[in-house]
């Protein structure tokens, strides 16, 4: 696997400025939070700063890609083939930057929609692309203050915001989100 400064410099390239800040924040967050539960630093600054590296192909080419890659396209990502860039990071992340660790991968994979039984990397890099400083919007410091006390209280919560902003847009949920939060409240009521 490349390093975190091989990353940064490949990454450079290839996404557009706003989009590359982007991932140096959710980095940022993701090394943050990771001190504050006890998660590999290094690991979670990788994966926060790979976590869009598919996010700026178009939609023909992300339709491409999950079909040449062999993955299977829900009715919601057909419809919002987005929704496709974070698999496809996962598999651009091993392929064209050499990770293979099961947990770099998962967290790439679901840092958009969620799912369930998320491991901790996961959720940290989900978090941190919701809190990074380049993002504003109501309900964020509470939602920051949420991501350093209760990992699972502030997924919730961003599930939640997540959900809002999707009916808000008029756009279809995927059933990933869905699951991720169903998931939470059950692990919660047991």
């Amino acid at each position: 696997m490349m390093d975190y400064n091989q990353v940064l410099d490949k990454l450079s390239q290839v996404l557009s400025a706003k989009r590359f800040q982007h991932s140096l924040g959710v980095s940022q967050s993701a090394a943050e939070l990771a001190i504050q539960f006890g998660v590999d630093v290094e690991k979670a600054k990788v994966t926060g700063l790979l976590h869009d590296c598919a996010r700026g192909l178009s939609s023909n080419i992300l339709l491409q890609m999950a079909e040449a890659f062999a993955i299977v396209v829900n009715d919601v990502e057909h419809c919002q083939p987005v929704l496709l860039h974070a698999p496809l990071g996962a598999h651009l992340a091993r392929k064209e930057y050499g990770v293979d660790d099961p947990q770099i991968l998962q967290a790439i994979a679901l840092h958009t929609t969620g799912g369930r039984d998320m491991a901790t990397l996961a959720k940290i890099v989900y978090l941190a692309d919701c809190i990074e400083p380049g993002r504003e919007f109501p309900g964020i410091d509470r939602l920051r203050s949420l991501a350093f006390t209760d990992l699972d209280a502030a997924m919730l919560a961003a599930f939640d915001q997540s959900l809002h902003y999707v009916i808000e847009l008029g756009l279809l949920i995927h059933p990933a989100t869905i699951e991720g939060r169903n998931y939470l409240l059950q692990q919660q009521n047991k």
